[in-house]
Order: structure tokens, then sequence, then C-alpha cells
């Protein structure tokens, strides 16, 4: 599998509309994906979800992934961008990529498309995969999963009016919402679409209906719906297992709808073993590893101080310099969204070293750092490290002020002789944490 950093971007046409796409890995099937609206080529990568994610993906397909029309970075076109448009996009990527066949993937929005493509070019798709597919938007007697009129335009005009700001984010993901993450989705929101071409688009999903479609699907099918999902009831995955000839429904636990949020790794496992015959063994086991957290002090306040394009600039420096010192004290990043960073250590004095040089370098670039460090076993799940030592070393990083690095009692004692110091805070509540938790400030 040769996968890399080679995120090259393509067009493909469509008669005079320019759709963008990437390739990535060289595993034994092409699967040509879509992540519906919430699409940008450019700037995804950037968001350590869909990074991995994505190239987990591809480290056993090849990857074909695009921007639907009016998405991202490929054209809207001379017409609205309705549903056979939409389709006849993703035949003119695969002829541009060298795909005669594939397996699809349409998460969300993008369901709707995927599934009249497999319909309509049998020959072309030797699987279909459909992650909380949109069948019907609107509710009717006969289709009790959607939404009444006065809902919709509710559910839309909410959806519209909140665009560019990040604050869906809060309802289309409650398990993964931080505040750290909801700002970088806000600029994400803004470069997919402007609020009136996102509104056009939610003027042609809301007439979506595909039910026809349904029974004809010819390709092998696998459904996948997390069971909390807030915005397309699991119910019309439940009626396309019934409907769709061969069809499978795998029901998930969460309440993300975004595909790339949540238990992600659940939902590839299926994705893997449904295309390749073969589920991955489970790469997990336990270490203690002392773990970072930092985070830019009053980041909304500047951003709306300097404007996007100059607040852009800056976060580019802030992101550089945390690289560099992560890189110079052996640190791993472990997630980054927005102006936060979450990184491991193998040693706890470092982290605290690693996190002062990251304090120094930026009050140069006038923004003001917190940092928060704890040390505690945690779960190993290939590149990511989860559990209660995380959630600790958050919640020590939140009660940190303007340049200040925070540090639980347990990092305090591993230190000791290492000739760091530190002032007493007192014993503190940390949010989602049981117990009382002492933590200690670095003196400078």
């Amino acid at each position: 599998m040769a996968l890399g950093r080679d995120r090259t971007i393509a067009y493909a046409r469509n008669g005079d509309v320019h759709i963008a796409y990437t390739v990535l890995g060289d595993g034994p099937v092409d699967l040509v994906y879509t992540n519906g609206i919430f699409s940008n080529l450019e700037i995804m990568w950037e968001d350590a979800h869909w990074s991995r994610y994505a190239e987990r993906l591809a480290s056993f397909s090849r990857l074909i992934v695009f921007d639907m029309r009016g998405i991202g970075l490929s054209d809207r076109g001379p017409e609205t961008p309705y549903l056979e448009l939409q389709m006849d996009d993703m035949r003119a990527v695969m002829d541009a990529a060298g795909s005669e066949t594939a397996a699809l993937f349409g998460a969300a929005r993008g369901g709707a498309m995927t599934m009249l493509f497999a319909a309509t070019y049998p020959e072309r798709v030797r699987a279909l995969v459909l992650y909380a597919a949109s069948v019907r938007t609107m509710r009717s007697d006969d289709w009790p999963w959607g939404r009444t009129p006065e809902e919709t335009e509710e559910f839309f005009r909410t959806y519209t009016d909140n665009f560019g700001t990040g604050e869906n984010l809060r309802f289309q993901a409650p398990e993964s919402w931080n505040e750290r993450y909801q700002r970088w989705w806000a600029r994400f929101e803004r470069l997919i679409a402007s609020k009136g071409g996102f509104r056009e688009l939610g003027t042609v999903f809301r007439q979506n209906d595909v039910r026809a479609v349904a029974p004809t699907i010819q390709a092998p099918t696998l459904l996948l719906h997390r069971v909390g999902d807030p915005v397309v009831p699991i119910g019309m995955s439940r009626w396309l297992a019934e409907t769709v000839p061969q069809a499978t429904l795998v029901e998930l636990a969460g309440d993300d709808h975004i595909v790339f949020l949540g238990d992600a790794d659940a939902l590839l496992d299926e994705v893997e073993e449904f295309l390749t015959g073969a589920r991955r063994a489970p790469e997990t086991d336990r270490v203690l590893a002392t773990v970072l957290f930092t985070d830019i002090v009053g980041s909304t306040e500047q951003a709306a101080k300097l404007g996007d394009r100059r607040w852009s600039e800056l976060l580019e420096r802030h992101h550089a310099d945390v690289r560099r010192e992560l890189e110079r004290f052996r640190g791993k990043e472990i997630d980054s969204a927005g102006d936060g960073f979450m990184a491991s250590f193998d040693g706890p004095a470092r982290a605290i070293r690693c996190a002062r040089a990251i304090e120094d370098a930026n009050t140069l670039l006038g923004i003001d750092v917190r940092a928060g460090v704890h040390t505690g076993e945690c779960e190993r799940l290939g590149d990511k490290l989860s559990g209660i030592a995380v959630h600790i070393a958050a919640r020590v990083a939140a009660s940190a002020g303007a340049g200040e690095v925070v540090v639980s009692q347990t990092v305090k004692d591993l230190v000791a002789g290492s000739g760091i110091e530190f002032e007493d805070r007192g014993v503190h509540e940390l949010k989602g944490v049981p117990d009382a938790w002492r933590l200690f400030a670095v003196r400078r």
C-alpha cells in the first residue's frame, strides 16, 4: 500500500463544470467516496479525524474522493445542482480517475445520488456502502421518518442561519463537539459553500425522494447508521434494508451524524470486512503516557479583531511553531482542531519543557497559549490515545490561565529532581472526572 501524503487535487469535467477529486492508496478495489455536503478537499486534511478516517479507507482500497457539485472546490455550474447532475458528476470522476468499476460510498446527503448512480449504471458498481442515507426528506402518510413541511422549513432555516458559525456541529456531532473544534468547523463551513449556495442545496435536498430507486439496486449493499443520529432517523436505513435486494444493515452505537466523527473505527471495520472479506485485528494495548493539551486563549476575540485572512495566517504560524517544538522534545501529535493540540510524550519533564517552549514561541506572535499535562495509563488504538488519563489532561489544561502550564500531582511527583519548580494551585473538581485533583502551575 503506497499512501504517503500525495493529495494532489485533479478535476474531472462534466461539460463546462469542473469536479474536484483526489486519489489515495493503491488497494485492490476502487472506492469512490463522497462526504455529501461537508467536504472541501483542500482543507479537510487539517482535521485529524478526517485524515485518519480517509487514510484508513485508503489502506484497503484505491480511494477516489470528490467534492460534490456546488461544494468545496467543485463548480456549481449554470443549473441548480439537482440529483441527476450530481450523478453525472460521479460518472465523470470515475472516467477521469480511470475507474471502470468501483465500490461506491455515499455518506449522508451523498447517499441519494450514490443510490441513483448504482441503479442507473449497475455494470459499473461492484458494491455499495451507504451511511445514514437520506431517502426522502419530507414526511407523508407512507413515510413517517421525514419531517413535516413546517419542521423541514424550520430545520433548513436554522441550518442556514447558523452556517459559517460552527453552531451546527453542536447538533450534528454532540459526542465530538467542543469549543475548539467548533471554531475550526466554523471556518470549514465557510469554505464549503456560500450561504446562498448552501440555501440552494437545502432546497434541492428537501425535495429528494429516491424510494423508487431502492428496489432496483443490484449491487451488494452495506447500510451503516448510528442509532442516535440526530439528522437522519435510523428508520430510513431500516426501510432500505427491507427494500434493497442485497442489503445488510449494521446499526452502530453513537449520536454523531458526521461520518468521520464518533467511533469511526467501528464503522470502518464494517466497511473493510464488507469490501475485502476480512476484518482488521484490533491494534490496542494500554500504555503509560504523558498527555499534553494546548490551546490559544481568547482565540475567538482575536479572530474577530484580525479578520479571517490574518487570523488564518497567524494560525498557520502557530501550528508550525507547535509542531517544531513537538519534534524537538520528542512529542507525538495525536490530534489537532482549530487552535488546539493534543500530544503524547514518553516523559513528563519533556512535556513540560515543550509546553513552555510553545508558549515562548507564541508570545513572539502576540498569542497567549495555555497548556495542561497529566501522566496516566491510556488505551492505544492505532495512532490514537483514549481513556480517563486523556480526559484528565484536557480538564487540567482547561484550568490554566494565559501563559500557564498546569500539571497534575502525578506529573509533579514524577519530575522530582528535574529542577522544574511549581506553585500549588489547590484541590480542584475536574468536570466528568471522579475524585478531587491537586493541581500545580509550573514556575517560570
